[in-house]
């Protein structure tokens, strides 16, 4: 069970359980709950305490974030894992394009949530599946999981604000022209259909920053980042410009040489690691699959 731990100190003195629990250690109201419902949940000096409780100077405030459940809806599935970073709080995976992330129709035990599971299970480890930027099957790249539910929140917050930001390859189909600018355009559902989104002024907002950064015959390869984190966003606003992703058999043709892939590649990540603060700051290479479309 993670734990974390705050020494009290003078100026920390005084105060309720209860609020060194949310201003000094960040754990939102939900996180609060979560560990007064565990027996062990929140100890000050190792001994249970409850949140309305003053404390002294010199006394040690302890709480549980951990998960009490794994996700008992995924089985534990072994299966190949490509870990570029791992601690007590997270994890950062380079999943393959062909690979789903979350068990579905036809998909029950051959995803990226099934490896973890099974991952988690040989570290003796209790967590529950808590991917933070998610990834559509046929993306690949860098993506990060928290193993706790705290750090699932803190994660979150990063998202919100910017500090956890994401770079993006896409090999497209022609070059946009400018060859660099930013789609201001929101995104809704499309009317008939369950799936496919479409640009649309009644739909969410959606930014999205592009740079053509070389090209190919018929093709270029643009670098994307998001300002928002609409469904499909990156290729919803890619085929508004006229310049689809290479492969996507939703919103552009299907391509042979991309097995249940298209062209799409989460190349960096950058987040503060959610309990230290320290900056994690990773980078994964465009796969060579998507290279070759380039040289085509």
């Amino acid at each position: 069970m993670r734990r974390l731990t705050l020494s009290i100190s003078e100026p920390l003195a005084g105060r309720q359980v209860r609020t060194l629990l949310r201003r000094e250690l960040g754990l939102s109201a939900a996180g609060v709950r979560r560990a007064k419902d565990q027996p062990d949940g929140i100890l000050l000096d190792g001994q249970p305490v409850f949140t309305n409780v003053f404390v002294q100077p010199g006394q040690v405030l302890s709480v549980a974030v951990g998960d009490v459940n794994g996700s008992d809806q995924i089985a534990p599935v072994p299966g190949p894992l490509a870990l570029c970073y791992e601690d007590e709080d997270l994890l950062i995976v380079n999943k393959p394009g062909d690979l789903a992330v979350h068990p579905s129709l036809g998909h029950h035990g051959d995803t990226l949530a099934n490896f973890l599971m099974a991952h988690y299970e040989a570290q003796h480890l209790t967590a529950a599946f808590h991917p933070v930027n998610r990834l559509d099957r046929g993306t690949s790249g860098l993506m990060a999981v928290a193993k706790h539910a705290h750090a699932h929140e803190l994660l979150q917050r990063q998202l919100q604000t910017g500090q956890f930001s994401r770079t993006y390859l896409a090999v497209c189909e022609g070059v946009p022209v400018p060859r660099r600018g930013c789609v201001d355009a929101p995104i809704g559902r499309q009317p008939d259909s369950i799936l496919k989104r479409e640009v649309h002024p009644d739909g969410a907002a959606a930014r999205t920053h592009y740079e053509v950064v070389r090209t190919g015959p018929g093709r270029s390869l643009v670098r994307l980042a998001l300002e928002t984190g609409r469904t499909h966003q990156i290729r919803v606003h890619m085929a508004y410009l006229g310049c689809p992703l290479a492969g996507d058999f939703l919103y552009g043709q299907e391509l042979p040489e991309l097995r249940q892939r298209f062209a799409l590649h989460s190349a960096s990540i950058r987040l503060l690691q959610p309990i230290t603060g320290e900056e994690i700051a990773l980078t994964s290479p465009l796969p060579a699959e998507l290279n070759a479309l380039l040289n085509q």
